[in-house]
């Protein structure tokens, strides 16, 4: 394939720092960039404070307008070979707008995790049942599969959403691609060392020297400073609050799991960080009982760095969580649900404990806060977890090679794909829009 110009429609300006999704769009902006593209990023969305200066590390940056024919002069103007759409609700916008002005560009959906899937968790959980694979047939996944159809290729970060979309929703195998987090090799653990050798706490060695320039790219912590079991501190948790299974996930704690640590070690404290703290977060910031809600990390790596163990006690969501990686790349252990650790590892023994109940969750985080031994073997695991699961040359390169040829044979790719083209054939339902319009005007006449 012939590298050109590649249009990304994000969601919103990426926010490396805020999300797990700020940071997958960069891997995949570098990935691209690595392979000679010339990368427009284009959105809707008011741009951040937050947001990564993408001109700093030579992308184009666009504001366009939803519901505006300009879109159509832009798309033109600029002809991209190929478009990537960040979540469906961007394909649901722009897709048919970039199919009629670009016909032949190749159209790339980055579904960042099934939206389908955490809605119906989130409603089961709401309603206080089990989930089953019937929650699944609701609207979210009539729009977001009819998305993924109208697509050339998607992108799939979790091997449990894979298997559901062929399994339930039966998507022809063509029409994705597992890609999960694209992470460095992560160097085996060893903690900051003093002059005379020792691990040493007093070292001038802070835990991001050595670290990449920019570690808010989430590129992996290769050279990262590891703090031994003696010189970390507390407990942590840390998310967007924006995204609701994190919001969930710190009242959950609050109510039902860290009463339970605080009673057999009074003397622990909860550090709750995350981006976009509110009001309501911030009430549930209780000095006496050692719940400390501290709101925006300026550098996620180096707080997670300095705990002991990371607590996720996740009820819903869907893909893959980008806090539990970075605990892995900084040493630090977690305790996790079974939907949190969901496709994170594969068959490879978690990094910590996965456990459900408050009870279980609660011992499992008391285990590694105060085991050593538990807490190393942890510590390694996280280790063979990423340079197993994640490897990011192996897994770019088959991404690449993967949509090469895809492009090569869009043509033919496309007429395998007959759901798609219908799915794009918008007059399907003009007869019907036709009779109502002549109903309403027969009513007036």
């Amino acid at each position: 394939m012939n590298q050109g110009k590649l249009l990304i429609l994000g969601t919103v300006f990426p926010e490396p720092n805020s999300s797990a999704a700020g940071g997958r769009m960069v891997q995949l902006i570098k990935l691209f960039q690595q392979h000679g593209w010339e990368i427009t990023f284009a959105s809707a969305a008011a741009e951040s404070e937050f947001a990564i200066d993408l001109s700093a590390i030579g992308i184009k940056q666009v504001s366009v307008k939803m519901n505006c024919s300009s879109f159509d002069e832009f798309v033109q103007e600029l002809n991209p070979q190929m478009v990537l759409f960040d979540r469906f609700i961007t394909e649901e916008q722009f897709g048919w707008r970039v199919a009629d002005n670009c016909p032949n560009a190749m159209r790339v959906l980055d579904t960042e995790d099934l939206h389908c899937l955490r809605h119906a968790r989130h409603q089961a959980l709401k309603e206080n049942r089990t989930f089953s694979p019937s929650d699944l047939q609701n609207d979210h996944a009539k729009r977001e599969i009819a998305s993924i159809y109208r697509c050339d290729v998607s992108l799939i970060i979790s091997a449990f959403e894979m298997a559901l979309l062929k399994t339930v929703f039966k998507v022809d195998g063509a029409l994705l691609h597992y890609l999960p987090f694209l992470l460095n090799p992560q160097p085996p653990l060893t903690p900051p060392k003093g002059e005379n050798g020792h691990s040493d706490s007093t070292s001038s060695q802070t835990p991001n020297q050595g670290a990449p320039n920019s570690p808010s790219l989430r590129e992996g912590v290769r050279g990262w400073a590891v703090w031994a079991f003696e010189e970390r501190q507390h407990f942590i948790t840390i998310g967007n609050f924006l995204h609701p299974p994190n919001w969930d996930a710190v009242q959950y704690l609050k109510s039902d799991i860290w009463p339970l640590i605080r009673k057999q070690l009074p003397e622990a404290d909860m550090h709750v960080y995350g981006a976009y703290t509110q009001d309501k977060h911030r009430q549930l910031h209780s000095e006496k009982e050692g719940f400390l809600i501290k709101g925006r990390a300026e550098n996620a790596m180096e707080v997670i760095g300095k705990a002991i163990v990371l607590l996720a006690p996740l009820r819903f969501g869907a893909g893959l969580k980008g806090k539990l990686v970075e605990a892995m790349q900084c040493g630090t252990p977690s305790v996790t649900t079974s939907i949190g650790a969901e496709a994170m590892h594969g068959n490879l023994p978690w990094s910590g404990i996965v456990a459900n109940a408050p009870e279980a969750f609660a011992q499992a985080a008391v285990k590694l806060y105060t085991d050593k031994s538990a807490w190393e073997s942890a510590q390694l695991n996280g280790v063979s977890i990423i340079n197993q699961i994640y490897p990011k040359e192996k897994l770019g390169a088959e991404f690449i090679q993967r949509i090469e040829e895809i492009h090569s044979n869009l043509e033919s790719h496309r007429q395998q794909n007959f759901i798609g083209s219908m799915l794009m054939y918008h007059t399907m339902r003009s007869t019907e829009f036709m009779s109502r319009w002549i109903e309403a005007k027969n009513k007036h006449s």
